[in-house]
């Protein structure tokens, strides 16, 4: 609970910055057209706040829902309009002045990610290196052959630098390939290459962690689990246990690398952990009860001790990856594109039944992953607003009436048919929209809270 202040502060700037970021879009094509913008709002409801601005006295509010905003022009169909500005109403522009408008909404989210990566990219941030851990037995990896400690170089001829690159590019590779070659490199800097089956990672509707279902994990040095520091007064010490212990099992299971007694302890928060331990050839039986900590979201286990120093841990595992001012812009080009197309066929797998509407997130599980992208560092962060424009600038462009995809639709059907649609097709288009969007939220909502009560 202690994080939720910090979590919602996160959520709401994402959503402030990107609700007026996609109206401003409208406001200036509004502007740009010639059309007077009668209000501007962040949010629905009750006005919190209000101030007229600018030659045409445009009303600035900020309401009390902030889950959206909209700009409210001088329209006929909403009001009588004086004869003399009769040619700055809304209704009374061309279909490309409307469609102009209304696109700009999306197009605004768009840029905003565009501009937000070529930031990052030019910056620059420490990233993980694309080291592949021993996957599981029987797992697509392990069939492969992928071994602990091999650095991907290439998926099927693409250069892969960071462990973003390879995780995204699997993630789109898997949605209409059957498999990718890996080229590899490991530490004797010997070149293999691998044929690694994408099959599962579409399985459950795509629910969960894809990768994990490929068998495909971050590297984990081969360190024995010998105690190095027991911080004074903590848990692990005042359990007995001392620096140059070696754990040899927990609850019974046997240990033998440091990540595994990490996932015990992690998993234990507030239970009794038992410990058989070797202490200068002398076996030992120690009950430690891990302290719990808040971290991400979850309830994980601390007992207060650190590794002893290992060759293995010296390997570097992070690169400092920065692009120059156009290689950058280009990057961030490709990076939106991508994801705009990813996330439509995501959308059309959803419908066809190939995922898992499981997969909808609403804004409870957007706020944990605003709160989350914020505490690992403003890069982070920067990122996930990126990635979330992105979201919000495809569902609005998608056909459905009350969206401005929907409005577009409209001003289509009109250019075919050489007049616009009736009231009457619009009100009814309008209330199959608002049904649409509202099943959508439902299961929002319900995917929310179902990962609330499952954690």
């Amino acid at each position: 609970m202690s994080n939720f202040p910090f979590y919602l502060a996160a959520f709401l700037v994402v959503l402030g910055v990107l609700i007026v970021v996609h109206e401003f879009g409208h406001y200036a094509a509004a502007r740009f057209c010639g059309v007077k913008v009668l209000r501007f709002s962040l949010g629905f409801g009750p006005v919190l706040w209000q101030k007229k601005l600018g030659r045409d006295q445009t009303e600035w509010a900020l309401s009390v829902f902030p889950l959206g905003g909209y700009v409210k022009m001088l329209d006929e169909r909403e009001g009588e309009v004086a004869v003399e500005e009769l040619d700055r109403a809304f209704n009374r522009q061309g279909v490309g002045k409307r469609s102009l408008i209304v696109a700009a909404g999306p197009l605004a989210n768009f840029v905003l990610a565009i501009l937000l990566y070529w930031g990052i990219f030019m910056y620059g941030s420490q990233e993980l290196l694309p080291v592949l851990g021993s996957p599981p037995v029987d797992s697509p990896a392990a069939m492969a052959g992928v071994r602990n400690g091999e650095q991907v170089r290439r998926i099927d001829g693409e250069p892969v630098a960071t462990w973003n690159d390879l995780r995204w590019t699997l993630l789109q590779k898997a949605v209409d390939q059957e498999s990718v070659e890996l080229e590899v490199i490991n530490e004797q800097q010997e070149i293999s290459l691998r044929r690694l089956y994408l099959q599962a990672a579409g399985e459950g509707g795509w629910e969960g962690d894809a990768l994990l279902r490929l068998g495909v994990g971050f590297y984990r040095p081969k360190v024995p689990a010998v105690l190095g520091q027991v911080v004074s007064g903590g848990v692990a010490d005042l359990a007995g246990l001392k620096p140059g212990d070696r754990i040899l099992a927990a609850n019974g299971k046997a240990i033998q690398f440091w990540h595994e007694l990490v996932g015990k302890v992690r998993d234990s928060a507030g239970s009794v952990l038992h410990l058989d331990v070797e202490r200068r050839g002398e076996l030992l039986a120690l009950d430690v009860v891990p302290e719990a900590f808040a971290e991400r979201g979850q309830t994980i286990g601390r007992i207060g001790v650190a590794v002893a120093d290992n060759a293995e841990l010296h390997r570097e595992m992070r690169t400092f990856v920065s692009y120059g001012f156009f290689a950058a812009g280009g990057k961030a080009l490709a990076e939106t594109w991508d994801k705009s197309v990813f996330s439509l066929l995501m959308l059309g797998k959803m419908l066809t039944g190939e995922v898992s509407w499981r997969n909808l997130s609403g804004p409870v599980t957007i706020a944990d992953y605003a709160g989350q992208s914020a505490r690992l560092g403003l890069d982070y962060y920067l990122k996930f607003m990126a990635l979330v424009s992105i979201s919000l600038g495809v569902l609005n462009l998608l056909p459905i009436p009350v969206l401005d995809g929907g409005h577009l639709m409209y001003h289509m059907i009109e250019v075919v048919r050489r007049r616009p649609l009736s009231e009457r097709a619009m009100e009814l288009g309008q209330r199959i929209g608002l049904s649409i969007l509202f099943v959508l939220m439902a299961f929002a909502f319900f995917n929310d809270i179902n990962r609330l009560v499952t954690g």
